[in-house]
C-alpha cells in the first residue's frame, strides 16, 4: 500500500510526478536544497523537507537525508525521477533496507546496464543486435589500437561508464587513435572515476531511435519508439514519436529486441532501450544496434504518453505497489504523432553556453503541454541543469504536429535570461526536419545558420525603441509634456553588437512616429496590442533593466545603452575570465608558458557541462590567479597574459 510518496528530485520532473501522484489520491512529499526553498516543485507537493546545500552533492545526491525525510513524512515509497540518484543501485538498496519501496527497477537490473561493455555482452547473449566492436577487459593501448584496425575506421572510442558524450571520441585515421584514446580516457576519469573504454564501429548516417519499455519484473511490453536524433553535444534537443520513416517490420523488430533486453534483466518499471540506426539506406530491420539502456523514466517520455494515451508515472506507481502490467502488448494503442522541444537557458550563438538569471516573464503557449519547474520570477542558478521547460505537442499526422510545434514555439514568451527559443524554432523549420530526414549530424551541419539570431526588421526595431524609452506602458511613463509641439526622444539600442539610434516622437498618449536611418513607421498603441502603419500586429514587448525583448514569432533581444555609462579601459585580450559561475576543474597554464591562440588553458564545470577556456591570442602566461577546485563567480579573472608588445 502506498498512500504517501516522496519525490527525490527537483524541477519539472518533480512537478510532473507530483501531478500524477496527487491525481491518484496520494500525499506527496518534496525535498529541496537551500537554493530551491521557494521552487515550484516545493509548492506542488503537500509536504516539503530541506536536505542541504545548493550543490547536488550536499542535497539531491544525499541518499541518507532523502531516506530520513521519507521516514519523517511517513512515506512508504520514493520516486527518483531522472538524474541524481535515479540509476544508483546503492541508493535503491538503501531505500529497501529502510523498509521503503523504490519506484523503479531493482539494484541488480541497474547494475546489469550500468557499464556499457558488460551491458553489450549481456545483450548479445539475449539476441539483441549490437554495434560491431570491442568490449573486453584488456585495456592496453596496443590491443585497443589493433581492435580498431580490425573493426575498420572510422571508429568510436566510448567510456564504458559514460553518458552525455563525455569520454567519447570519433577517430577517422589510425594515426589519430593514440591521441584520441588518451583524451577520452582523461575525460572519462574526470567525469566518472573510471577510464576504461570500448571501441566500436562508427555508424554512417546515424539516427538515434529508442524504444520505451515497461516491465513488472518478469514480463515486459514496449510502447513504441521515439526518434531522438536531433542532438547537440550528444544532448537531445527535439524528440518525436513515432520515428519518421518507420516501417511496421522495423518497429516490430526493434520492439521485440527491446522487450528481450528488458526481460533478460528482470526489469521492473519504465525504461528505455536506446539503439543507433544506420539510416544510409533508410530504416531497415537489419541496421539497428543496441547502444545502452536507461533504467529510469526519460526526459522525453511525454511524447510516448501523447501517442499511447498512457500515463507512465501512473503505471510506475501501480507496478510499484504490486499490480500487474496495466496493458498487454496488443492493447497498447498508437495514435498520431507527437514532438517535444527542450527549452534551455543557454546561448546558442556562444556554443550553447548555459545562462543564468531571473525569469522576468514566462508565458506558456495555449496549444501545447508544458512540463516545467519554474515560474516568472524564479531564478536559473548555476547549480543545476539549465532546462527551463519541455513543450509537447500532438497531432493526427506529423505535419499537423509540426505546425503545432511551430505555433507553440512562436507563442512562448520568456525573458530575463538568454534561451534557445529562437534556435528551436529555426531548427524545427529546417528542410531536413520538415521532411523527416533527420540524423545526429543535422545540427552540426546547419550549426552556423541555426545559431544566428533572426535579424529584426524595422518594425521590430521601432517597437524596441518604444519599450526602451518606457513608452510601452499606458499611460507612458516618460511621454514628456509639451504645450505646442510633439516630444522627441532618442533610443540608443544595441543588437548583436551593433549600435542603433532611433528617434521616437510622441503624438498624444498612444501614437508614435519612429524614425531610423532609412525608415519610418507610425506606431499606435491599442490597449495591450500595437498597430504599425495601420496594420495590427501580434507582437508584444518586455522591458527589463538594460534590455528589451520584442516577441514577434521569435524573441528579438536588444540591449539598452545607459546614457550615463562611461567606457572603461579594455584588457586588450590579456585576461581569461570565467564566462559564468562554476567549478575550476583543471588549470593547464603555468606562468611563463608560451601559448598559441586557441590553446586550452583551463576547464570550468558549470550547470552539468564542461567548458574549455582557451587563449584569445598567442602570447606568454603572466599569472595564474586560481587553483583547480576553486568555485568562481562569472567574470572572475582566472589567467592573465603578458602585454602584447
Amino acid at each position: 500500500m502506498i498512500d504517501t510518496l516522496l519525490i527525490a528530485n527537483r524541477g519539472e520532473i518533480a512537478c510532473r510526478i507530483a501531478r500524477t501522484a496527487r491525481a491518484m489520491g496520494l500525499r506527496t512529499v518534496a525535498v529541496y536544497s537551500d537554493a530551491d526553498a521557494g521552487a515550484a516543485h516545493v509548492a506542488a507537493c503537500d509536504l516539503a523537507y530541506p536536505i542541504g546545500g545548493a550543490a547536488p552533492a550536499d542535497s539531491y545526491l544525499r541518499g541518507d537525508r532523502i531516506i530520513a525525510a521519507a521516514q519523517a513524512a511517513g512515506a512508504q515509497a520514493i520516486h527518483p525521477g531522472y538524474g541524481f540518484l535515479s540509476e544508483n543501485p546503492d541508493f535503491v538498496e538503501a531505500v529497501e533496507a529502510a523498509g521503503l519501496i523504490f519506484v523503479g527497477p531493482s539494484a541488480k537490473a541497474i547494475r546489469a546496464m550500468g557499464l556499457k561493455d558488460a551491458a553489450k555482452a549481456l545483450m548479445e547473449e539475449a539476441g539483441v543486435p549490437v554495434v560491431p566492436g570491442y568490449h573486453g577487459a584488456d585495456q592496453s593501448d596496443a590491443l585497443l589500437g589493433a581492435e580498431a584496425q580490425r573493426i575498420g575506421y572510422p571508429v568510436l572510442i566510448k567510456a564504458v561508464a559514460g553518458g552525455g558524450g563525455k569520454g567519447m571520441r570519433r577517430v577517422d585515421n589510425p594515426s589519430d587513435f593514440a591521441d584520441a584514446l588518451r583524451a577520452a580516457r582523461a575525460e572519462a576519469r574526470t567525469a566518472f572515476g573510471n577510464d576504461d573504454v570500448l571501441v566500436e564501429k562508427y555508424v554512417g548516417t546515424p539516427r538515434h531511435v529508442e524504444v520505451q519499455v515497461f516491465g513488472d519484473g518478469t514480463k515486459a511490453v514496449h510502447l513504441y519508439e521515439r526518434d531522438c536524433s536531433l542532438q547537440r553535444r550528444h544532448q537531445k534537443v527535439i524528440e518525436e514519436a513515432p520515428a519518421p520513416g518507420m516501417t511496421p517490420e522495423m518497429r516490430d523488430a526493434m520492439g521485440q529486441a527491446a522487450v528481450r533486453a528488458a526481460e533478460a534483466i528482470g526489469y521492473s518499471g519504465a525504461g528505455t532501450v536506446e539503439f543507433i540506426v544506420d539510416a544510409t539506406d533508410g530504416l531497415r530491420p537489419d541496421r539497428f544496434y543496441f547502444m545502452e539502456m536507461n533504467t529510469r523514466l526519460q526526459v522525453e517520455h511525454p511524447v510516448t504518453e501523447a501517442i499511447t494515451g498512457v500515463d507512465l508515472v501512473a503505471w510506475q506507481l501501480r507496478v510499484a505497489r504490486g499490480e500487474p502490467l496495466p496493458m498487454a502488448q496488443n492493447d497498447i494503442p498508437l495514435r498520431g504523432h507527437a514532438m517535444e522541444a527542450r527549452l534551455y537557458a543557454e546561448d546558442a550563438a556562444a556554443g550553447f553556453l548555459p545562462a543564468i538569471g531571473r525569469l522576468t516573464r514566462f508565458d506558456a503557449p495555449e496549444a501545447a503541454r508544458l512540463d516545467t519547474g519554474v515560474r516568472a520570477g524564479d531564478e536559473i542558478t548555476p547549480h543545476y541543469d539549465p532546462m527551463i521547460a519541455k513543450l509537447i505537442v500532438h497531432g493526427d499526422t506529423r505535419d499537423e504536429a509540426l505546425s503545432r510545434l511551430d505555433r507553440a514555439l512562436s507563442d512562448t514568451r520568456i525573458s530575463g535570461v538568454t534561451t534557445n527559443l529562437g534556435f528551436l524554432r529555426r531548427l524545427a523549420r529546417t528542410n531536413g526536419y520538415q521532411t523527416g530526414k533527420v540524423d545526429t549530424g543535422l545540427i552540426d551541419r546547419e550549426g552556423e545558420a541555426l545559431a544566428a539570431d533572426a535579424i529584426p526588421c524595422s518594425k521590430t526595431r521601432a517597437l524596441a525603441a518604444i519599450a526602451a524609452l518606457g513608452l510601452d506602458q499606458s499611460p507612458p511613463a516618460h511621454a514628456g509634456f509639451a504645450l505646442w509641439h510633439s516630444q522627441a526622444q532618442i533610443a540608443r539600442l544595441a543588437w548583436s553588437g551593433d549600435a542603433i539610434d532611433i528617434r521616437v516622437t510622441t503624438r498624444g498618449a498612444d501614437v508614435f512616429d519612429v524614425h531610423g536611418d532609412d525608415w519610418h513607421h507610425e506606431v499606435t498603441r491599442l490597449g495591450a496590442t500595437w498597430r504599425i502603419d495601420g496594420v495590427q500586429t501580434s507582437a508584444c514587448l518586455q522591458a527589463d533593466v538594460g534590455r528589451v525583448t520584442v516577441f514577434d514569432g521569435a524573441p528579438y533581444v536588444f540591449d539598452v545603452a545607459d546614457p550615463l555609462a562611461r567606457g572603461g579601459a579594455s584588457a586588450g585580450g590579456n585576461v581569461i575570465e570565467a564566462p559564468m559561475p562554476g567549478l575550476v576543474q583543471t588549470i593547464s597554464a603555468k606562468p611563463g608558458q608560451s601559448v598559441q591562440e586557441g590553446d586550452a588553458l583551463a576547464t570550468l564545470e558549470a550547470m552539468k557541462m564542461e567548458h574549455v577556456l582557451r587563449a584569445p591570442r598567442a602570447g606568454t602566461v603572466a599569472d595564474v590567479l586560481v587553483a583547480a577546485g576553486a568555485q568562481v563567480a562569472a567574470g572572475a579573472a582566472l589567467i592573465t597574459l603578458e602585454d602584447d608588445a
